[in-house]
């Protein structure tokens, strides 16, 4: 149930890919009630992806009840007067469907992928959870044990998750983006059922979501069904106002380690902090996406090719950029030593080469072999409708428009290599990066 939370515990990018592509006519349209509607048709094959996005996520948890939007995700499963506990996914179960959710910082979504002639009952189901949730008391305590329980399971006993857990509480000093998804350990066991109700009917509204079919579907169809199912769940009102802290312009270079007996391959990891897509002016967004491209994509980029080839201190090398968030964000860089070559012997030979890169990396041969692989990937994403209706989901969650997700291969394209160079000069410093090491304890 919790794709976005393994996302945040991972060193590498997340999916690149944020456009159609010259793919299907996407519509959209708004219920009465203030639920908005994204239909991506798509008729190959007599299937349906069916999402419901909630525009809160755990950066929207109240302060001291840190874990409490996905806490919320897994309570969701606990049913409803009509339908009991479990019913949901014996249903999907039965019908030969399969489903999930996730939360991520900013929004969280559920979605069930089922033959088209099973849509409405899907519709059915999720608009009466979107209301009609029961939390009985004796579902709390076991499903918060569920949640510490995998809390233990992936950070406790995971070096590696344990560095990118402090080296985003270091990046992010105000902002609640340095909070783990899945809350801190001692935060989730205060969780209650009294902080779960609180949270649901602030944010569980129809007009605080959207509602994303792609497949074989019409939007005329789309429309009627959604009418009929999530058109009768009653408006809060006005939209929940999301409350963020904005970070503070960074003036310190941050470095931290964790060693522990377990780790078996040392790395180097480096978050800077950047504008995303909410924040960043001009091309800024796109040109760092595209920087990423350059100099971190595979084993053709500039660090790989530095570090790895030439040099053959690292056997890995790479950087990737989250452009998809509400405020500032992260853009890394990461190396994997070789054998007998130390972490700080890597950081210098990585600062070494950053230092290099405008004049080494941005020539225009490879600037414009990186805009064909970002541009192609996001073309291959229109090959699955799940991709299609987390592209739109999530990019809408966020506040873009459909038109921002059409324009970006354009945007991507039009980007120069003076926009790469700007980028590098003003974000990629030393005094807006946490450095972690990942060691084995000697």
């Amino acid at each position: 149930m919790d794709a976005a939370v393994k996302l945040e515990l991972r060193t590498e990018a997340p999916l690149k890919g944020r456009t159609e592509g010259g793919g299907p006519d996407v519509s959209s349209f708004t219920l009465d009630n203030g639920l908005d509607v994204v239909v991506i048709p798509d008729h190959r094959v007599p299937v349906a992806t069916h999402m419901v996005w909630y525009r809160n996520g755990s950066a929207d948890d109240p302060l001291g009840q840190s874990g409490i939007a996905h806490f919320l995700e897994h309570l969701m499963f606990k049913g409803t007067e009509k339908h009991p506990a479990g019913e949901f996914s014996k249903v999907v179960s039965s019908l030969g469907g399969q489903e999930n959710a996730f939360t991520s910082f900013d929004y969280t979504a559920y979605f069930q992928r089922i033959a088209r002639e099973n849509l409405k009952t899907m519709m059915e189901f999720e608009a009466d959870r979107m209301s009609n949730l029961m939390l009985e008391e004796a579902v709390i305590a076991p499903e918060r044990d569920v949640v510490l329980e995998e809390r233990r399971m992936r950070v406790e006993t995971d070096p590696s998750s344990q560095l990118s857990e402090a080296m985003a509480a270091s990046l992010f000093l105000h902002h609640p983006y340095g909070i783990p998804i899945i809350g801190w350990m001692h935060e989730i066991e205060k969780l209650d059922r009294a902080h779960a109700l609180d949270y649901y009917k602030r944010f569980y509204a129809p007009e605080n979501a959207i509602l994303v079919v792609a497949g074989d579907v019409t939007t005329d169809e789309v429309r009627r069904l959604a009418d009929n199912t999530y058109g009768r769940v009653a408006p809060h009102g006005a939209r929940p106002v999301r409350f963020r802290p904005r970070e503070p312009e960074p003036v310190a270079a941050r470095h931290l380690t964790v060693a522990d007996p377990k780790v078996e391959q040392p790395t180097l990891q480096r978050l800077y902090l950047v504008p995303s897509s909410g924040t960043a002016d001009g091309r800024d967004c796109h040109s760092l996406d595209l920087l990423a491209e350059v100099i971190g994509g595979g084993p053709t980029s500039y660090l790989y090719r530095k570090l790895v080839l030439e040099r053959g201190l690292a056997v890995n090398a790479g950087a990737w950029y989250m452009a998809s968030a509400m405020e500032e964000t992260r853009f890394s860089v990461y190396a994997v030593p070789a054998q007998g070559v130390s972490l700080e012997q890597l950081e210098a030979a990585l600062d070494e080469t950053l230092k290099q890169m405008v004049a080494e990396a941005l020539d225009f041969d490879a600037i414009e072999r990186a805009k064909t692989r970002l541009v192609a990937e996001s073309i291959y994403s229109t090959d699955s409708q799940s991709s299609l209706a987390r592209i739109y989901g999530s990019a809408l969650a966020i506040g873009e428009t459909i038109e921002d997700v059409r324009r970006w291969p354009t945007e991507i394209e039009a980007v120069l290599k003076d926009d790469l160079a700007s980028v590098a000069e003003r974000f990629l410093l030393l005094r807006r990066s946490v450095t972690g090491y990942l060691k084995s304890a000697s």
